[in-house]
């Protein structure tokens, strides 16, 4: 028998293959026999147990489904059929959709992509309601985010936001015959991981060497991690170069605040969280990149966010929240800002990249805004003795105030103070009564008594 829609011929078993298992599964199901040649000739497998053991489980584990696998003997030759069940939702493999069209997998992406996973369940994913979650389940202090800045901002009126947390709901389109949507718990519900895993912003400092030095999961509503995230990032993530115009102090980030805040809420508001991947910032000594899983619009390329265009966001409801809020424009006009910062704090523009569904907006750091760590560390190695140095103290005092449960290399990442010279110096502020650790090294705090 020829390969078909339907049937798919391997010679041995390649973990890639789950694509073709994805492909089938989403579209009218078909069977993929492993050890037998394009013209259908069989031509055996080897460690057929062993595979009959790890398709099943890679199957499950890597697509969520379970496929029916079984062994068949031809001329003393063992071979597997691989028998794929069409799925009533959408599958996917690693954040990718893989769909069976005639003989060919086809990736589908963009529009494709976005009419596929509409056929499938009638809704965008985000527009699915769920059972198990009330207004009661939601976050108050979600809601008390909102309505102070949506207040501040005058995006809606005190009469607007005066009404219940249901009404207020129905208002911005998050509920549908009485039911949240997922939307409306991605953002107010206080672990959105219940709706999909991979719901939360992932902050990561990396060293020259590509190393993590520390980071930060924010999984908390998108709402409060909103709140949260740039403040985090300018406070304990970068640094500013300090400089004096006359007797006034200057302070300089590598990244213009406005630019990044833009970026970061972009990626949260049109992130395609059904993919299940975490909104990521990874932040370096000279670059940061912020990236988020996506569908772009119909006829969009890389180009296309670097020109004008009007607003066309994967989550108009999602958006409109966040535009509400104060967080975003709504006129397609936040890349131009970001543009527009970034020339005014004298960086290069950002660069896009797109990677399948994952796009990432690369920033570089301002050269001038970088501290020079030799002089930095020529300081520190002049003050080696048991006496302290004010400056150093005040930079570790600082960096517990930030973050009172941080680590002892936390606080040199952050200080880059090194390691013997931080401990020798925190020692010295124990003993003058300055700071001191209440609890033990895995849950204690630091404490600051001056």
């Amino acid at each position: 028998m020829a390969e078909s829609q339907n049937i798919e011929y391997k010679e041995s078993w390649r973990d890639e293959y789950l694509k073709w298992v994805c492909g089938f599964a989403n579209a009218q199901g078909g069977t993929i026999y492993i050890g037998v040649h394009d013209d259908g000739r069989v031509v055996g497998v080897k460690n057929v147990k062993k595979l009959l053991e790890d398709i099943p489980n890679k199957i499950q584990a890597g697509l969520g489904i379970i496929a029916d696998i079984n062994k068949h003997t031809e001329d003393g030759l063992d071979y597997i059929e691989i028998k794929v069940e069409p799925s009533s939702f959408p599958i996917s493999y690693h954040g990718e959709f893989h769909y069976r069209s005639g003989a060919t997998k086809q990736q589908l992406t963009g529009i494709a992509l976005s009419q596929f996973i509409m056929k499938k369940t009638g809704f965008r994913w985000e527009d699915v309601t769920v059972d198990n979650l009330t207004v009661e389940d939601l976050d108050e202090e979600s809601f008390k985010i909102f309505r102070t800045e949506a207040l501040k901002r005058k995006r809606m009126s005190e009469a607007e936001l005066n009404v219940s947390n249901k009404e207020l709901l129905e208002k911005l389109h998050l509920m549908s015959d009485g039911k949240l949507k997922r939307s409306a718990v991605l953002l107010f519900y206080k672990d959105p991981s219940v709706v999909q895993n991979g719901s939360f912003v992932k902050i990561g400092k990396f060293d020259v060497r590509g190393r993590v030095v520390y980071h930060h999961d924010l999984e908390e509503s998108l709402i409060v991690n909103a709140s949260k995230v740039i403040d985090l990032i300018y406070l304990m993530y970068l640094k500013a170069k300090i400089t004096y115009e006359h007797d006034r102090r200057v302070e300089t980030y590598p990244f213009a605040r406005e630019a990044i805040r833009e970026a970061v809420y972009n990626a949260i508001i049109h992130n395609c969280y059904m993919f299940g991947a975490p909104i990521q910032i990874r932040i370096e000594e000279d670059a940061m990149i912020i990236s988020n899983s996506c569908i772009l619009p119909d006829g969009w390329t890389l180009d296309s966010f670097m020109q004008p265009h009007r607003s066309q966001p994967y989550n108009p409801d999602m958006a409109n929240v966040f535009y509400r809020a104060g967080y975003i424009e709504n006129w397609g006009q936040g890349i131009q800002k970001i543009c527009d910062e970034c020339y005014e704090l004298g960086t290069e523009l950002p660069v896009y990249e797109l990677n399948g569904t994952a796009l990432r907006i690369h920033f570089k750091a301002l050269p001038n805004a970088l501290i020079d760590k030799t002089k930095e560390l020529k300081s520190q190695s002049a003050n080696l003795s048991g006496t302290l140095d004010g400056t150093l103290a005040l930079k570790i005092i600082e960096a517990i105030k930030e973050d009172s449960s941080c680590t002892i290399d936390q606080i040199s990442a952050r200080t880059e103070i090194a390691r013997r010279t931080l401990i020798r110096y925190m020692d010295i502020l124990r003993k003058e009564g300055r700071i001191e650790r209440i609890g033990g090294k895995r849950y204690g705090h630091w404490q600051i008594n001056e």
